[in-house]
């Protein structure tokens, strides 16, 4: 265990007893379901899912107890915020830019290839005032209580049946994608198809698609990608972040105490640090075994890369002239990011 590790957990632990010592000896016990967009055992849904659902009936002396669904048990997979909305299930755990075809602000939410990599996102969210533009819209706009439930750092580009390094090898190349990038991805010459994370495998395996983004190169390890693909294409120019996202069904959120409620927002920021450190701990060695797999590992040119992130831009300014909400969390994310690169050649040593 490491020594952030043990000291949120002695944290947690504390807090807890602080609750069970307040809260009456009786209190009933809600017992709540967790629709999620994952298949189960991934880290998504170990690592953020099952981890938020555990610290909620810690920090609650189990007054909350969530049971975790994967995808599809009781909803689609890439519908988890109307299931919660609906009160299908009452909390659901998914990446915002699922829902980009009703409003593209939630793809910037959840990171987008123009946006900030993890570092500086996770400042934005929890000093930058991102967390609670985030409530704010997803209230407003799609009826539900949401909160930042977990990032990754940036992902691997894609695993690809065919090589892509260059501008030119973007034409004809079928790849799965969702989210922005879906939408920023054509600019390339690439045509795109959108599946829900459990049919991305057979899909690849099939070569229904040519390549493939989906998660970080530790995540996608277990995912087996690199087992049925050839190639490797490094870094994630389309994904330099990814915030994830708890729901809560507003009627249920509206009937808990303050302290409840306290118990949920708290617990869903412990999972955002928690699952940073952990998802970046499997990246460490990720590339060895590809390697060892005999897979390729191909590095995005310099001029791939500036054009992904060009086309990002243009895609997110393009939105933000007829969406003020887009408008409104672009424009603290730029600033953001300004103010921090300002202060960023004193964060790094050369070495």
């Amino acid at each position: 265990m490491s020594k952030h590790t043990r000291i949120i957990s002695l944290l947690m632990v504390g807090f807890a007893l602080v609750m069970f010592i307040a809260g009456p000896a009786t209190a009933k016990v809600l017992k709540w379901k967790m629709t999620t967009s994952w298949p189960a055992g991934i880290p998504l849904y170990t690592d953020m899912a099952e981890l938020y659902a555990q610290y909620v009936e810690q920090l609650s002396s189990g007054q909350i107890k969530i049971q975790v669904l994967p995808g599809g048990a009781i909803a689609p997979a890439l519908e988890v915020t109307d299931t919660v909305r609906k009160g299908i299930a009452q909390l659901g755990h998914t990446w915002p830019g699922y829902d980009v075809g009703r409003d593209p602000t939630t793809a910037i939410l959840g990171g987008y290839a123009g946006g900030m990599e993890s570092v500086p996102m996770l400042h934005w969210l929890y000093t930058g005032g991102g967390k609670q533009l985030w409530r704010q819209f997803r209230e407003e706009k799609f009826g539900v209580i949401s909160f930042p439930c977990g990032i990754r750092p940036p992902e691997a580009f894609a695993h690809s049946h065919k090589p892509i390094r260059t501008l030119d090898d973007f034409k004809g190349l079928k790849m799965r994608t969702v989210g922005a990038w879906a939408q920023i991805l054509p600019g390339l010459g690439a045509s795109v198809v959108s599946l829900p994370g459990g049919e991305v495998y057979q899909a690849l395996e099939r070569k229904v698609i040519d390549a493939t983004e989906w998660a970080t190169p530790g995540e996608n390890v277990i995912s087996g990608f690199h087992e049925i693909a050839k190639y490797v294409i490094v870094p994630g120019a389309h994904q330099p972040s990814a915030p994830f996202e708890i729901s809560i069904n507003k009627e249920k959120w509206d009937a808990l105490s303050d302290e409840l409620k306290a118990v949920l927002d708290q617990a869903a920021e412990l999972t955002t640090f928690e699952s940073w450190v952990r998802i970046g701990r499997l990246d460490m060695g990720a590339l060895e075994k590809f390697r060892q797999n005999g897979n390729e590992i191909i590095y995005l040119t310099p001029e791939t890369q500036k054009r992904a992130h060009e086309l990002g831009k243009e895609w997110a300014a393009k939105i933000a002239a007829d969406n003020p909400w887009f408008k409104k969390v672009m424009d603290s994310q730029d600033k953001f990011e300004t103010e921090w690169e300002q202060v960023g050649s004193i964060r790094y040593f050369q070495r």
